[in-house]
């Protein structure tokens, strides 16, 4: 299963605010001028912290974290917001236009990328030479942005690693080896196909809808999504194309439910109904699984994620950025390493199905627990935890790959699927397309 499966937002969804918005709205220039703010070496100061729809399941956790910043820095002072996620992107950009960004604000990759391709992020990597070393190496190197050296502009919070989710029984059931999962994306369809074979149309392998599958399936099988530069994307190859023709070929075999091509299908339901074999690549959905259809996470395993080429699985990180003329920088930089040290994140962890970004975090106990090894929530949790450790920036969804990007992708690769054009003119026209939202994205 690719990133993107395993929930964009992980607790809670961005409604995508286009880096096009941000330049239509006149956002143009101007930002990088901004001369970063200096430490003083003093923690003081009222700043700002602004989350993304936490309240209220999580309120008491993150007052509880402020409160302890505050007994420990009484000369700092954190006014807590917490906005919906409903138009989170577009709020952003109004704010920004406004000079009302706050001091630290929690950014999803899309909202990541359209402050900081603005110059309007502080570098936390010059803040403190040391700090990288705190961080999963794979979420730290999220938040670099293209042609800008070794600054690294948001600091790592919470973490959603892939894993590979399916029904024993069904696998079986396709003369599959249970003990055997697939690891390479071409396996994956391989077994996907025998599954189709065999299901008789009774159930099905996977979902349709190339969202959820794409770049992190090109990335896996060796597609160059961009160039060296990252100013261009370069998908357009005999390995994308072929892609594209095993998906088409997949789905006229019923592989696929046919009507999660063009919608979005509720995938718990279908897998909690024993309709489709393999589940999302998400730790949280074997919890829901275990929660609301009891009897088939009864038959349900959990494996390493699909690496492919690559040898690295994808992480889906949210991030702290600080405002880069914050008035109280020393405030603002404490307090997000506050947010995201060991102990907060693994505390955080454990009220949702999320992990810590922190590495000492994620080397605590709670994670590596197998326990008796046939529970598939505990297993689902240590494998991730354990493929966080080896997760890579290149099997990573780049900055560049925002939502308008995916969606343009995604409708070419429709028509590819559905056969209505052939899959070489698909992934053309695709790329054509997305190097457009990219241009006018980056245009000063």
């Amino acid at each position: 299963m690719t990133r993107s499966q395993v929930t964009r937002t992980s607790l809670a969804t961005v409604v995508a605010g286009s880096l096009l918005t941000l330049s239509a709205c006149g956002m143009n220039g101007g930002a990088g001028d901004v001369k970063q703010a200096e430490r003083t070496g003093r923690v003081a100061g009222e700043i700002t912290f602004r989350t993304l729809q936490l309240k209220p399941a999580y309120t008491a956790y993150v007052q509880g974290v402020i409160d302890s910043f505050e007994q420990k820095y009484p000369e700092a002072k954190v006014k807590w917001e917490d906005v919906p996620g409903d138009g989170y992107n577009e709020k952003l950009v109004a704010d920004a236009q406004a000079g009302a960004l706050p001091d630290v604000v929690n950014l999803s990759t899309d909202s990541f990328q359209l402050l900081g391709d603005r110059g309007m992020l502080a570098d936390v990597a010059a803040l403190d030479r040391t700090v990288a070393k705190d961080y999963v190496p794979g979420a730290w190197d999220q938040f670099r942005l293209p042609g800008k050296g070794e600054g690294v502009y948001a600091y790592p919070w919470y973490v959603t690693p892939e894993v590979l989710t399916y029904n024993e029984e069904l696998f079986a059931k396709a003369g599959l080896d249970v003990g055997k999962p697939p690891v390479t994306v071409e396996q994956f369809f391989d077994y996907a196909e025998q599954i189709a074979t065999r299901s008789g149309g009774q159930y099905a392998a996977f979902m349709a809808d190339p969202k959820g599958r794409l770049p992190g399936d090109w990335q896996k099988m060796g597609v160059p999504i961009l160039n060296a530069a990252g100013d261009r994307f370069t998908f357009d190859t005999d390995k994308a194309v072929a892609w594209a023709d095993r998906m088409k070929d997949l789905y006229a075999k019923g592989a696929m439910p046919k009507e999660s091509l063009l919608k979005a299908d509720d995938i718990n339901q279908l897998y909690g109904g024993g309709k489709l074999v393999f589940g999302p690549g998400s730790p949280g959905f074997v919890k829901d699984i275990k929660q609301n259809a009891p009897q088939v996470y009864a038959h349900t395993r959990v494996a390493g994620a699909v690496t492919g080429t690559l040898g690295h699985i994808g992480i889906y990180a949210q991030s702290l950025g600080i405002k880069k003329d914050t008035k109280h920088l020393d405030a603002a930089a404490e307090f997000a390493q506050w947010v995201t040290n060991g102990p907060n994140q693994v505390e955080f962890s454990k009220k949702a199905t999320i992990y810590p970004s922190n590495a000492k975090g994620l080397a605590d106990p709670y994670f590596s627990d197998k326990g008796d090894g046939k529970d598939a929530e505990t297993l689902a949790r240590a494998i991730g935890a354990q493929q966080l450790t080896t997760a890579d920036l290149d099997a990573n969804t780049p900055v560049q790959w925002t939502t308008q990007v995916g969606d343009a992708v995604v409708r070419e690769m429709q028509k590819a699927i559905k056969g209505e054009q052939d899959s070489r003119t698909a992934v053309r026209k695709a790329q054509e397309e997305a190097n457009k939202l990219l241009a006018a994205a980056v245009r000063k």
